[in-house]
């Protein structure tokens, strides 16, 4: 059988990327590599090509002369690429950073707004006919995330409801049988799924961040009066900016500066935009820096007793 399109294509763009290996942790090759965690490496190296083609001019003085986009399928093969420094910076969710942080070492450089948003929360909600008001009330009940690699329908949720002492077992659809101490989950994929199948009475609860729940397009205006928000979580950073921990010092730090000051620059105002919708970078506060380490500790709790 024939491999699928989608997958041929990551293929080569994977295959394009590794084509000169890097030798060495520093930049002596003169090369910055951008990458991305992807399920569609097409699309995302559309939004990432342009920031890197700003960033690379920029990066006078430090030898770096070129930049490079490498994405992966997954955290467990990114983290691969940073320990051997084939990849030097990647943009990411919180929940995914900390995950990099733990295997590869990966540290935050700085925030990321996207949209005006720097920092966000994930909310619980169910139908207002169904009798839950508060997230004390879930066990026996069933509640619907994003995927597994998000982090505000997955990631925080989930070690919410760990912190609260619930049992989460997955589930092959919304009609397999439950007990009565636990919380099953499934995964649907997309937030106006998550939205759809609370609404459909197919689960108790779902969530999802603040961002999306005013999102027309993923919380249906239809749908919202009969939905009730039941919980949220604490705020945290919306996107980060990670590093490899062994990128030398000059390219770290001018890294820094070129995304810090890209805001006020018209000249990085497509790239920005096309970058997830990026409207600055920040620099990384006490209280992010808090709200990641909870973060960090919520994944690993997921990934110990839920995965």
């Amino acid at each position: 059988m024939l491999p699928s399109l989608p997958r041929l294509v990551f293929a080569l763009v994977v295959g394009l990327s590794l084509a000169v290996p890097r030798a060495v942790a520093g930049p002596a090759d003169g090369v910055l590599v951008l990458g991305r965690i992807s399920d569609d490496p097409v699309a995302h190296y559309d939004q990432l090509k342009p920031l890197l083609d700003y960033v690379v001019p920029r990066m006078a003085g430090t030898g770096i002369t070129e930049g490079r986009v490498l994405m992966a399928p997954d955290a467990r093969q990114m983290a691969s690429y940073m320990r051997r420094g084939q990849v030097d910076w990647v943009t990411e969710t919180a929940g995914s950073g900390m995950l990099l942080s733990d295997r590869a070492g990966a540290e935050p450089l700085v925030l990321t707004e996207r949209d005006g948003r720097s920092h966000y929360k994930s909310v619980f909600f169910a139908r207002r006919d169904s009798g839950i008001t508060s997230l004390d009330q879930l066990q026996g009940r069933t509640v619907a995330f994003q995927r597994p690699s998000s982090t505000s329908a997955y990631f925080v949720p989930a070690g919410e409801l760990l912190g609260r002492g619930y049992t989460l077992e997955i589930l092959l659809s919304p009609t397999d049988a439950l007990r009565g101490d636990e919380v099953g989950y499934l995964f649907a994929r997309s937030e106006l799924n998550i939205s759809t199948w609370v609404h459909k009475e197919l689960v108790d609860v779902g969530v999802m961040s603040d961002v999306d729940w005013a999102n027309p397009a993923r919380m249906p205006p239809a749908f919202k009066p009969d939905l009730a928000i039941i919980g949220r979580s604490d705020d945290y950073p919306r996107a980060v900016e990670m590093v490899r921990p062994d990128l030398d010092g000059p390219v770290r730090e001018r890294l820094r500066q070129v995304l810090m000051e890209a805001a006020g620059d018209p000249a990085a105002a497509d790239a920005l935009r096309q970058f997830f919708g990026t409207t600055r970078f920040l620099p990384m506060d006490a209280t992010s820096r808090d709200a990641l380490q909870g973060i960090r500790s919520g994944v690993r709790r997921v990934r110990s007793e839920v995965e």
